[in-house]
This record gives structure tokens, C-alpha cells and sequence, in this order.
């Protein structure tokens, strides 16, 4: 089944299986190309100033971007270095890593969900479990030889940055500091090291079609040299420009679901183009399995009624596993009547 990976051949034309319907299709034309984006400056030493700007975007975007994030630009360069050796490995050495099967909690797979999916999407990608390091690591792909060391260190790095982040959101929704975090329970961390390789024809299909994201924050490492992430802004799409070293947050369901729907989960897609490849590395953190989610008690009342129902994690993302990617939100099946 290996040979369904793209990263392993140049291609001149898009195979069938990869063309979208005309209706389905991305229309790259319409995009907007220079719209502005939130960008919160981590360092700023006002911390009303900083919980305020994080709120705002929440509620604006569903993402935003952020400077002086604390994580070393020379690791994040490593990163970046090492995620591309690992998509240049020889076909036969990525070959022992292949699986479709999502269950899998180390994979290097293409598409989205090959197993349901009619359309394929234009991306192959590595998918890691990284909490707790110790648990996972062992089985991480072991070539190149530093990649467990460099994605082990990067990882840390995201996760602490992550709980800042919650600490912001928390206190922007009027929340304890430590709300999200503890009620997010002992979190999984997953990772995906998505290649979208050069494409012939990037108007007739996808790195990913729209979507959220399942989970509750997701920080994500763009390639500094080429675009491709687009995000929903008012029924249009808006490409983000990597700015020098900002990392990408964004709003996942589980947040939407604790802010009673004040924070939206952003929908975005990746786009991909005939010129040049582009790598980027998305770090999800996952409330744990068993507790439950639902909105903040002090978030409804008061005209406020809980939006949505209370649910496990587990029964959230078995439902999102289950459907299409591109299909209603799946917070939707959770709301309450």
C-alpha cells in the first residue's frame, strides 16, 4: 500500500483519484491574498494588554499568530531541516512505515482518511503520538538519526507553550488561569508532519479540504518560504503569510464547546502549488479520553443556556473519525436540542 504515498515520485499530471468535483474545487483566484491577521507579541509585558488581544482574535478569527513564543528559532529551524530529510528518505525505507488505519498511533500515510474518503487529498504526512515522550518515542520513525532527539526537544517546547496559551484563554473568557488546563484533564499530545508535494494542477484539488480541528489547541510550524494555509473569515478564504518566526494558533472544537460558543473553531484548508513543496508541522493538544466537556458553569446562566451537551472526548472524536473530513461540524451533532 506504500506506493499510494506521492512524496516518493515526481509527478507530471494529477491522477484521477485527486480531482475534486467542480463545485468542490478551491477557486485559488477568489482567495484574499493580503487581508490582516492577528498577531499577539507573547512578550508583552501588559498582561491585561496581551489576555485582551488573545480574547480578540478568539473571538474575531478562531487563530491568531504569535511572536516571541519562546521556542528557540535554532530548534525550530532543526525542525524544519530534519521533517525534510525524513520525507527525502529512500521509497523502501518509508515503505515499513506506511498504515491507513487512524487507530495507529505511529503512521506514515497520505491523504486524510484513504480508507473512507472518495477524493484523495494532495499530502503525505507522519503522524506522531508525543505525550507522554518516554511512552511513545521508541516507536518513532529511527532515520534520520537525529529526528527523535530534535522532535522529542520540539515537543516539550510546544506542549509548555500550549498551557501559556491556555492560561490566556482561560483568563480572557473571565475564567481562573488554570481553568482550561485542569479541565482538559492529563492531555494527549499528537503531531502531523504533513509534505504537500509540488502538484501539477493545485486548482483541481486539496492538501486538505476544509475542516476544524477535533481537538482543543493546535499550534502550528509553517514553512517560512511557501504558503498554503487559508482560513474562513466571513464566507471568504484568507491566506496566511508565514510571518519570521511566528507560529500559528489555532482554536480547536473543544475550545468552541468550553466557551459555550464564544471562541469559534476555525475552518481552514491547505492549498498547494505547481512550483515548489511545502512542509508544515502541527502539534494538536488533546483533552484526555474520559473527561467530560462541555461548557464553562460560569459561561451559561443568565440568558446564556449551554450551547452544547456534555460528552467524552473519546465519544467526540470516535464521531469525527467516523465522517468525512469536509462534512458539517461535527460540533454539531453535540449541541443541545
Amino acid at each position: 500500500m506504500a506506493e499510494q504515498l506521492i512524496s516518493t515520485a515526481e509527478h507530471d499530471e494529477l491522477p484521477s483519484s485527486y480531482v475534486r468535483p467542480e463545485a468542490q474545487r478551491p477557486r485559488l483566484a477568489e482567495v484574499v491574498a493580503d487581508a490582516s491577521i492577528p498577531v499577539v507579541d507573547l512578550a508583552n509585558p501588559d498582561r491585561a494588554a496581551l489576555v485582551s488581544a488573545v480574547g480578540a482574535a478568539c473571538r474575531s478569527h478562531g487563530f491568531f499568530q504569535v511572536l516571541n513564543h519562546g521556542i528557540p528559532v535554532e530548534l525550530v529551524l532543526s525542525v524544519m531541516a530534519v521533517a525534510n530529510e525524513f520525507f527525502r528518505l529512500p521509497a523502501e525505507e518509508k515503505a515499513k512505515l506506511y498504515s491507513d488505519d487512524p487507530a495507529k498511533k505511529m503512521r506514515l500515510s497520505t491523504s486524510f482518511n484513504v480508507r473512507k474518503e472518495t477524493v484523495h487529498n494532495w499530502r503525505d504526512y507522519l503522524r506522531l503520538h508525543c505525550y507522554p515522550l518516554e511512552h511513545f518515542v521508541p516507536d518513532w520513525p529511527p532515520s534520520p538519526p537525529s529526528f527523535r532527539e530534535i522532535m522529542s526537544t520540539y515537543c516539550k517546547e510546544v506542549r509548555e507553550l500550549g498551557f501559556r496559551l491556555y492560561g490566556a484563554i482561560s483568563e480572557s473568557l473571565g475564567l481562573e488561569q488554570e481553568y482550561i488546563k485542569k479541565v482538559l484533564g492529563e492531555q494527549e499530545q499528537h503531531m502531523a508532519v504533513n509534505f504537500y508535494p509540488k502538484c501539477p494542477e493545485p486548482e483541481l484539488t486539496y492538501g486538505l479540504p476544509a475542516h476544524t480541528d477535533p481537538n482543543a489547541l493546535t499550534i502550528l510550524l509553517m514553512d517560512q518560504q511557501v504558503a498554503g494555509l487559508q482560513v474562513l473569515k466571513e464566507g471568504r478564504w484568507i491566506a496566511v503569510n508565514p510571518q519570521p518566526n511566528a507560529l500559528v494558533i489555532n482554536i480547536g472544537d473543544q475550545l468552541q464547546a468550553l466557551s459555550n460558543g464564544r471562541y469559534k473553531s476555525v475552518w481552514h484548508r491547505a492549498v498547494v502549488n505547481s512550483d515548489r513543496a511545502r512542509m508544515s508541522i502541527a502539534s494538536f493538544l488533546c483533552p484526555c479520553n474520559d473527561v467530560l466537556i462541555g461548557p464553562a458553569q460560569k459561561l451559561i446562566g443568565d440568558g446564556s443556556p449551554a450551547v452544547y451537551r456534555n460528552y467524552t472526548y473519546a465519544e467526540y472524536y470516535q464521531k469525527f473519525w467516523s465522517r468525512n473530513l469536509d462534512q458539517e461540524h461535527c460540533l454539531e451533532l453535540f449541541r443541545t436540542n
